[in-house]
């Protein structure tokens, strides 16, 4: 696939998608991006082409994807709300999908999650799971990137933790927290995706890392190396879902849900696959200790507030 083609990122003013947009910049590569926040910084300036990510309007979905060679789909959301669902985001998903193929994009890179086809009884796991069955019927060729736990500027996951142990007295693991996860940097993740790009073959990847760690491991690293020394406490998975909902109120946000915490206890989040990138975690823990988790990441706020930076919010 020639590499003067125009490539598009749903969401490139946001996480992944934003890496994915930074490094097929860097070689220039002309990028579009679809994207529900229009008015965000843009730190690409002219070098991003924008586009509204008009789920409701299917000729002008089709009109902003004519001319693309790969569309890179990182669009999803987290838990279900009252202004976005599962249900909404797979049927959204399923219009871009429709308005790629008429449009004539000749291929689909798709983040999915690991073990997408493993817990239908979970509805982020079951949507992602339509989704996937969806673009393999579509009759395009496509590369589905099954990602776990994601790390980088702007994460959530891993900047949370930090901000927990630098606040509260203890941190309480899920029960016994012996449950693995092999966490990816967001960079690789994108880097993965790019060279997907390429390949003419369809077919579906486990992106994870280097290091393999148990949830209570990862907890102790972070403490221990951004300086934070608590107890990690084993407790009751409906206890701990209890003490995130007083927490939910004071961030006004979600911290967990009930989903990702089955997901995270089942071990859906490992892989034995290969190494999909090089950067170690706790390298990056180590690099921005300084930092990590002086504020809180807030999902629903990057989801609300469509002008400011969304590493910032």
């Amino acid at each position: 696939m020639a590499n003067t083609s125009l490539h598009c990122v749903t969401g490139a003013l946001g996480y992944t998608g934003k890496s994915v947009a930074q490094q097929l910049i860097a070689q220039s590569i002309p990028v579009r991006t679809l994207t529900n926040s229009q008015n965000r910084h843009n730190p690409f300036a002219d070098k991003l082409d924008i586009h509204p990510l008009a789920f409701d309007n299917h000729a002008q979905l089709v009109e902003s994807l004519q001319g693309i060679s790969v569309l890179y789909n990182t669009y999803w959301v987290r838990f279900n709300h009252k202004l976005f669902t599962f249900d909404q985001a797979v049927k959204n998903t399923k219009a871009l999908f429709a308005a790629a193929k008429e449009a004539g994009v000749k291929k689909i890179v798709h983040v999915s999650i690991l073990h997408a086809d493993q817990a239908d009884d979970l509805g982020y796991y079951k949507g992602k799971h339509e989704l996937e069955d969806e673009l393999k019927a579509l009759d395009l060729p496509y590369t589905i990137v099954r990602p776990g736990v994601l790390f980088g500027k702007g994460d959530i996951l891993v900047n949370n933790i930090a901000w927990t142990l630098r606040r509260l007295p203890f941190f309480g693991t899920f029960g016994d927290g012996s449950y693995k996860l092999r966490p990816l940097h967001v960079d690789d993740m994108a880097a993965l995706m790019i060279n997907a790009a390429n390949e003419s073959e369809s077919k579906t990847i486990d992106a994870v890392g280097p290091e393999s760690f148990t949830y209570k491991e990862l907890v102790q690293l972070i403490g221990e190396t951004v300086g934070v020394s608590k107890p990690i406490i084993p407790v009751p998975p409906t206890f701990a879902y209890l003490v995130s909902k007083i927490v939910n109120r004071a961030v006004d946000d979600i911290v967990i849900t009930r989903q990702e915490i089955k997901g995270l206890m089942r071990g859906l989040l490992d892989s034995t696959a290969p190494n999909a990138g090089e950067t170690k975690l706790s390298s990056y823990i180590h690099q921005n200790k300084q930092s990590l988790g002086n504020r809180y990441a807030n999902e629903i706020k990057r989801r609300t507030n469509r002008l400011s930076p969304y590493d910032k919010i």
